[in-house]
């Protein structure tokens, strides 16, 4: 289970994640990752954190409550044991996409793994979305 002191909660750290991080989107999901210090934004809560913390977006396009909420567990659970691998400070926000409905959990394990190979690292570098955009972090 992922302690409460894990999970994202406010918008706009949800919002900070989303427009200022890196993103890697898969079949079943796309991850955000808003690596410590990356936007000026970041809160001092956020850098000083004892470790990285994760929210989840399961909009209605995934199914109904008891779906969505199926979904939100999975990924709850693939995400706690995931955390520590990632910066600490760092804000991870996973969105469901409508085929995770049907996804068992080791695929969404390996769609999470996957992602998060790449926005840590192990992938092909990219730069965050503000600035592909042509725009400042």
């Amino acid at each position: 289970m992922l302690p409460s002191e894990s999970r994202v909660r406010r918008g706009d750290e949800f919002a900070r994640a989303i427009r200022a991080g890196r993103r890697s989107g898969r079949a079943h999901l796309v991850a955000y990752l808003a690596a410590d210090g990356q936007s000026e934004k970041a809160t001092d809560e956020a850098r000083t954190g004892p470790g990285a913390r994760a929210g989840f977006v399961v909009s209605k396009a995934v199914g109904n409550a008891v779906v969505r909420n199926r979904v939100r567990r999975r990924l709850r659970h693939l995400c706690a044991a995931r955390l520590g691998t990632l910066p600490p400070g760092s804000i991870l926000v996973v969105r469901a996409l409508p085929p995770a409905a049907e996804a068992d959990y080791a695929l969404l394990g390996r769609e999470l793994d996957a992602a998060l190979e790449r926005l840590t690292g192990g992938g092909a570098a990219r730069r965050p979305r503000a600035d592909r955009r042509g725009e400042r972090p």
